[in-house]
C-alpha cells in the first residue's frame, strides 16, 4: 500500500501519526511541505475530496496572522493559492493512500481506512 504522509516534522500531531503508523508496521513516505513544498493540485484535490473546512486550518497561528482582508470571504481557490505560498495553513497532516484521504490524526479514523 502506497501512503505519502504530508506535514511539518515538528508538528506535534505529525509526529504522533508517524509513531502510530510506525508502531503498525506501516510503510509510508514522508512529505515536509514546509521544505519540498506544495503543488496546487495536490491542494485543489484534497479540497475537493475532503472540504475547503477540513483542509485549511483556521486555528493555527499563520491563518490567525494573515490580513482579515485575506481571510474574509475566502474561498477555495483564495484559500488554495494561500495554502500552496504558506504549507503551515494546511491542516496536519494530511495522508493520501490508495483509496482515500485522511486529513488530521484521529486514531479509529486511521485504524479503520489504514488497518
Amino acid at each position: 500500500m502506497a501512503i505519502t504522509v504530508y506535514g511539518i516534522p515538528n508538528c506535534d500531531t505529525v509526529k504522533k501519526a508517524r509513531l502510530w503508523l510506525d508502531a503498525r508496521g506501516i510503510a509510508y513516505a514522508f512529505h515536509d511541505y514546509k521544505k519540498a513544498g506544495v503543488r496546487a493540485e495536490q491542494v485543489t484535490r484534497w479540497i475537493e475530496q475532503a472540504g475547503l473546512d477540513r483542509v485549511l486550518n483556521r486555528s493555527g497561528t499563520t491563518f490567525r496572522k494573515l490580513a482579515d482582508a485575506e481571510k474574509a470571504d475566502i474561498d477555495a481557490a483564495r484559500a488554495m493559492a494561500l495554502m500552496v505560498e504558506q504549507p503551515s495553513l494546511i491542516k496536519r497532516p494530511i495522508v493520501e493512500y490508495p483509496g482515500g484521504l485522511l486529513v488530521g490524526f484521529k486514531e479509529a479514523e486511521w485504524a479503520v481506512a489504514l488497518g
